[in-house]
């Protein structure tokens, strides 16, 4: 198993009693997140839920912001732009855009697990611009191309 990497974080005043993220069993890949503030998301509401936590992230990682199974499944709770991305060089408060897809309001209260973080390496790209690509057996054949969606009329 990999080093686990360092990630210095601070608890912004009025935090200071809530859990660190953490892993909920030894083979988790995310750590669980928990919100630092009640709020009621009616249905098709989204909101950037407070962690109460500002983290540097070491140049070259990010931490991604995934949804949590269970509040997806049972009740529509989920992060719209997952997986979201927090970016190493950003200092401000981890916030978690949540979004209510269910059909009923639903309550997140100071201290509820609500998102899971995983870090994860970072690479950029460097650009090369060419006339042309090289060949491939699908070449330009996009959605649907290569089987299994007959049924979706793509």
């Amino acid at each position: 198993m990999p080093e686990p990497v360092r990630i210095d974080i601070v608890r912004l005043p009025g935090g200071e009693d809530l859990p660190l993220p953490a892993y909920a069993t030894a083979g988790a890949a995310g750590m669980d997140v928990v919100s630092a503030e009640d709020i009621v998301l009616a249905a098709g509401q989204r909101h950037a839920v407070g962690t109460g936590l500002r983290m540097a992230i070491p140049q070259g990682f990010e931490i991604q912001v995934r949804p949590r199974s269970g509040l997806a499944l049972r009740y529509g709770i989920t992060v719209p732009n997952s997986p979201g991305t927090i970016d190493s060089d950003y200092r401000g408060e981890l916030k978690i855009i949540m979004i209510n897809h269910g059909d009923a309001n639903f309550t997140i209260r100071r201290g509820d697990r609500i998102a899971q973080l995983v870090i994860a390496p970072v690479t950029q790209a460097l650009w090369h611009a060419v006339a042309n690509l090289d060949g491939t057996e699908r070449g330009e054949r996009g959605f649907g191309s290569t089987g299994g969606s007959d049924s979706l009329d793509i």
